[in-house]
């Protein structure tokens, strides 16, 4: 999954260089934290969080197959 979300976010972005993403497991529960640069946040973001709530959908087939949970947090990347 996180190959995916690598894919996906280095499409998105205009400096992929700066995409990091962590990934974090906490009884089933997956979490993503996916830093990128501040000029970037809005294209991830989407018009009323339409392109994070659709990365979130597709993440979540595969959450599902395995029986677990997925959550991905988005940060400001300040470098």
């Amino acid at each position: 999954m996180k190959k995916a979300l690598d894919y996906i976010m280095n499409s998105i972005v205009d400096e992929p260089d700066k995409v990091e993403i962590s990934q974090e497991e906490d009884s089933g529960i997956l979490t993503f934290k996916i830093k990128a640069a501040s000029s970037d946040m809005g294209k991830i973001i989407g018009k009323n969080g339409k392109i994070i709530r659709s990365i979130r959908n597709v993440l979540k087939i595969p959450a599902i197959k395995q029986n677990k949970r997925i959550n991905i947090l988005l940060e400001e990347n300040l470098n």
